[in-house]
């Protein structure tokens, strides 16, 4: 379809089919998004370091570090193949969960700047009229997004990292469905427990 089913600031998903007539999602890289993303990179280094030997006091912040961070996330952001890997795992990490659903990848369709997998449906995560009329018990969808993230958190130590309803549907089923995997984030062990042990605490 011409028309993208949503769109966000570096990439535009659009609902297609294969010629084998199988429906797909195709999330596509923006026009000279990198191009515009090197220029940004450029002022944001510039301005660091500026400030940085303009203002000693602020070298407590590392400005140009947060930069680094910043540059190193989007430019694996933008590599659809990372995004691809990300939702495998993830989905292999749930696949005896039937709570959890992940979009199929279609590898033969995916590179850098291209990701196909299969189309997903479902109601906004955030549109409680929608889920209640649909027959959904709010408490329990409410429960089973929070189990499923303390699962990725704790369990897997492997978690989406872009967790908000436009990323969050629920399906027919009750199944708690994601979409997007350009950010994920990992967890190692000791840093498990030390969150466990706060979130005990707290």
């Amino acid at each position: 379809d011409e028309k993208p089913i949503s769109a966000a600031s570096i990439a535009q998903v659009h609902f297609a089919e294969t010629v084998s007539g199988d429906p797909v999602a195709v999330k596509i890289l923006r026009p000279r998004v990198e191009e515009s993303f090197r220029k940004d990179l450029k002022l944001f280094y510039s301005l660091a370091g500026l400030l940085e030997r303009a203002r000693p006091s602020l070298a407590r912040f590392k400005l140009l570090e947060v930069v680094e961070t910043f540059h190193n996330t989007v430019r694996l952001e933008m590599d659809f193949r990372m995004e691809a890997a990300g939702a495998c795992e993830l989905s292999e990490n749930f696949a005896d969960d039937y709570s959890y659903d992940t979009p199929e990848i279609d590898w033969d369709r995916t590179a850098k700047r291209v990701l196909t997998m299969s189309r997903v449906e479902g109601i906004p995560l955030d549109d409680r009229d929608a889920l209640i009329k649909a027959g959904h018990n709010i408490e329990e969808v409410l429960t089973t997004a929070a189990t499923i993230f303390f699962n990725q958190v704790f369990r897997d130590g492997f978690f989406h990292g872009d967790q908000h309803p436009g990323n969050m549907f629920v399906g027919d089923d009750g199944r708690i469905v994601a979409v997007d995997f350009g950010i994920m984030g990992r967890i190692d062990k000791k840093t498990r427990y030390f969150l466990a042990d706060m979130l005990i605490a707290l």
